[in-house]
């Protein structure tokens, strides 16, 4: 960018706005439009396409299926059409398949998560319009409120009592003030007053700003093209990856070892080529990919019924192994409507005046919403048509106090509230019942005292206090000193109805709770008597600033609540959680809980939480309510079960058909599947199997957290596989030997059991119970029985003669029958024993 833009900082707004064509009041729709063309998406990445052809072509681009593909060519080219065209077409039918089921899974996630979308309030022809933080271009002018984030780099064209947090772009620690004017051109990027940046978010105040860069032009877009961070792996993209190492491993060893044996044997190289690449197919579940998608857009569906919008599927194996949450209280253990109940003085006796001077505090309060003020509002209404505002030091998370200064009969009054041990810290005086100023130290313990029973009964307690000016044209954090205090608001909030019960399913999931809260101890700790935790282990901030991180480490999963937790310290303690071996999830919807949502496995929000929140959460609650998220736990934990239910299934009667056919082809005088014949058996055997995002899931596989374990799977495979291969090899001698068949009765016959015995044993592995005592879902049971009677009358179809399968005679049919049956039975046996002994 170039032009007054590019040092808009120094520049003055009337310059820039003609720059860009635009006015204080916005732009209009139709130059949005064509600033939207011209600079694209409001994006610090392009996001990713997702258009029909390109997630066709991804159907196939698995270097197994690239070389089949070839080899199908090389043997048209031969002059070998059938057998080229069958592979082609199956290969497209397969891939056909994974397109359909996955684009419905990707339009499915786009539709849930446009809900959660973060919007801004830009004037478009000159009215306040919501618009999505994407499609801000250069030229916007936006409103901004507290908790808001900034959508661009923009210039600030009016604001009041503004401060924004840089600590992403500048690391500093305290929100800096904002206000309009200009700057010299040399300015470092702290220092520029005048001038808002992408990816920061508003602290407190209010502005109009114009939007100059947005995307990969802003500071922030140039700091992540140079750095280019990847998102941190997650556990379930860990453990997807591992297990492809395992199956490559595998696989890659078969094929050598099968094609160098079957050349040496002196069978037809372009035969053996594709009976290798035919059964690095069978062994590659290279369905897992779509069945991966399939299976979390469909959870991420059913959580959305359950109110729970999921931002990052792979979040969704994250909120199933969650083991600890960590919440605040309000709003989510507490109803979140805050009452004031009263309003005392020093000696603990109802006070007009502590109430009106806590009236004007909250009535004159710009910064960001809050349920306190609000309540402080609504209980009784004073006539300050006397009063008028002068100045105001907003609230901060690290002073815990808000000022406000107004003039009133041509007096000048600072009004301070804020929590009491911040408050008590700048006072040098109180105020008592009959108005006499005297020092605070004569009656600091009585207010210690009081606060502490109102806190012990439950009540959150603000302190008021205020001194009067001289003169005053600007104040700042340097000017709350030596105040007068003069009493206690006294707030309640009572907690949820069922919160109790709530709690103590999520303690049946697996799940235990930690309260981390701001709030005094005394408070925490009585919300928390009352909602079901009456022994609760206690820790606060001061507690933990002392504390070394290995020493909190060791401790912190014996603490059940964290209370007086500045909000820097959150982030502290979900670290300490993870080190301590913890899947943790994080409640938070406040501009303070950024950096713990970013630090949690399973970051939380809520659709009316601050967009800064809102944009760091993995998952969002259409309600803030503990019960919402009860069910999505469940719902995470039925998702990871259906997705490794498919790596059983891969792992089990697939790996050992081929394995066995590896086995059959080195001692049988002909191999005992052609390459297209187990292809097309592949393609039927995976059709239960797309059914199993579906499927039912048992009850005990949703009480407590999973994750993946290589070992355990792995354990899985041999187990599996090698009863697998006990029966194929039952099947081989009872063809060859028993009934003597010819060869193309041999294929057919193993064929049938194959895919009838793959397709039963879905149905067996999908659960630790005896099948029978496990319903499964209706997709899967209406797919199984498709698949097993298409399999049965395809050798009686012309598509059967194509594929080389003959009819067999009724007694091959039930030796066929029988020995499935045996398999099931023995699969059931070894499935009881192999639990017994394994657990997972």
């Amino acid at each position: 960018m170039s032009g007054p833009a590019q040092e808009f900082w120094s520049v003055s707004a009337t310059k820039i706005l003609q720059h860009l064509g635009a006015s204080p009041e916005g732009l209009t729709s139709e130059a949005a439009r064509r600033a939207l063309s011209q600079h694209g998406l409001n994006l610090l990445k392009p996001r990713k396409k997702s258009t029909a052809t390109l997630l066709f072509l991804s159907q196939f681009k698995s270097p197994i299926i690239i070389i089949l593909i070839f080899a199908a060519i090389l043997a048209l080219a031969l002059q070998d059409h059938t057998n080229g065209l069958i592979i082609v077409g199956i290969v497209l039918v397969s891939g056909l398949v994974g397109f359909f089921q996955e684009r419905g899974a990707v339009n499915a996630v786009d539709r849930l998560l446009a809900i959660v979308q973060v919007k801004v309030t830009a004037l478009r022809d000159e009215n306040p319009t919501e618009v999505s933080l994407e499609e801000i271009v250069p030229g916007d002018v936006v409103l901004l409120n507290a908790g808001d984030m900034i959508a661009g780099d923009c210039l600030v064209l009016e604001s009041k009592d503004l401060f924004v947090d840089e600590a992403t772009l500048t690391g500093e620690t305290y929100p800096v003030e904002k206000s309009p004017g200009t700057v010299a051109p040399e300015t470092p990027l702290g220092k520029r007053t005048n001038a808002i940046f992408m990816g920061t978010h508003v602290v407190s105040g209010t502005a109009k700003a114009l939007v100059v860069r947005t995307g990969t032009n802003t500071e922030f877009g140039k700091i992540s093209e140079h750095v280019r961070l990847r998102s941190p792996e997650t556990e379930f993209e860990h453990g997807i990856r591992r297990f492809g190492y395992l199956l490559m491993e595998v696989t890659l060893i078969l094929v050598i070892a099968i094609f160098a044996v079957n050349a040496y044997l002196q069978r037809p190289i372009l035969e053996s080529f594709l009976f290798s690449l035919a059964l690095a197919v069978g062994l590659t579940p290279q369905l897992l990919p779509a069945i991966i998608s399939i299976n979390l857009a469909h959870g991420a569906r059913r959580m959305a019924l359950k109110k729970v919008i999921v931002k990052r599927l792979d979040s969704i194996e994250n909120f199933g192994s969650m083991n600890v949450l960590c919440s605040d209280k309000t709003g989510t253990l507490t109803m979140g409507k805050i009452e004031l109940r009263s309003a005392l003085d020093v000696e603990g006796n109802d006070s007009e005046r502590v109430l009106q001077f806590g009236y004007i505090n909250a009535l004159y309060e710009t910064g960001f919403t809050n349920p306190i003020d609000a309540a402080i509002r609504a209980h009784t209404q004073f006539d300050l048509s006397a009063y008028r505002k002068l100045d105001e030091v907003p609230y901060d998370f690290v002073r815990k106090r808000l000022t406000i200064v107004v003039s009133h009969e041509g007096k000048y009054l600072m009004i301070t509230k804020g929590a009491l041990d911040n408050l008590l810290s700048v006072c040098s005086f109180a105020e008592n019942r009959a108005g006499e100023i005297v020092t605070l130290a004569s009656v600091r313990e009585q207010i210690l005292q009081r606060f502490d029973a109102l806190s012990h009964d439950g009540f959150r307690t603000l302190g008021i206090a205020y001194k009067n000016l001289e003169t005053v044209s600007v104040i700042t954090k340097d000017d709350e000193a030596d105040l007068t205090f003069l009493g206690f608001l006294v707030l309640f909030d009572p907690p949820k109805p069922g919160v109790a019960e709530t709690i103590s399913s999520l303690k049946k999931l697996g799940v235990s709770l930690k309260i981390v809260t701001g709030d005094n101890r005394l408070v925490a700790g009585d919300v928390s008597r009352q909602v079901g935790l009456p022994s609760a282990s206690v820790m606060t901030g001061r507690e933990l600033h002392e504390v070394s991180d290995e020493a909190l480490r060791k401790r912190i999963n014996e603490v059940d609540i964290l209370a007086e937790v500045e909000p820097n310290q959150k982030e502290r303690v979900i670290l300490a959680l993870k080190k301590a071996g913890n899947v943790v999830g994080y409640m938070g919807d406040g501009i303070n809980d950024a950096s713990a949502l970013h630090a949690a496995d399973v970051g939380i929000s809520v659709d009316s939480a601050a967009d800064v929140a809102k944009e760091a959460a993995h998952i969002v609650l259409l309600e803030k309510d503990l019960g919402v998220l009860v069910d999505g736990v469940a719902e995470g934990r039925k998702t990871f079960a259906n997705t490794l239910k498919y790596v059983f299934m891969a792992t089990s009667a697939n790996f050992g058909n081929m394995f066995s056919m590896a086995g059959a082809s080195l001692l049988l005088p002909f191999l005992p599947l052609v390459p297209q014949q187990i292809l097309f058996m592949n393609l039927l055997t995976d059709f239960p199997e797309m059914a199993i995002a579906t499927d039912r899931v048992d009850r005990e596989l949703v009480e407590k957290p999973r994750r993946w374990n290589m070992k355990f799977i792995r354990n899985f495979m041999i187990t599996f596989g090698l009863l697998s291969s006990v029966f194929d090899y039952l099947t081989f001698g009872a063809l060859f030997f028993l009934v003597h068949s010819t060869r193309a009765q041999f294929r057919t016959g193993w064929f049938l059991e194959s895919v009838v015995s793959a397709a039963l044993i879905v149905l067996i592995v999908r659960t630790r119970r005896p099948f029978f005592r496990s319903a499964p879902g209706k997709y899967l049971t209406l797919a199984t029985i498709v698949i097993v009677l298409v399999t049965l009358v395809l050798p009686f179809t012309p598509l059967g003669g194509l594929f080389g399968f003959v009819p067999l005679p009724a007694s091959f049919l039930l030796l066929m029958g029988g020995i499935v049956a045996l398999y099931a039975l023995g699969a059931e046996v070894t499935k009881s024993v192999f639990y017994r002994k394994i657990r997972y």
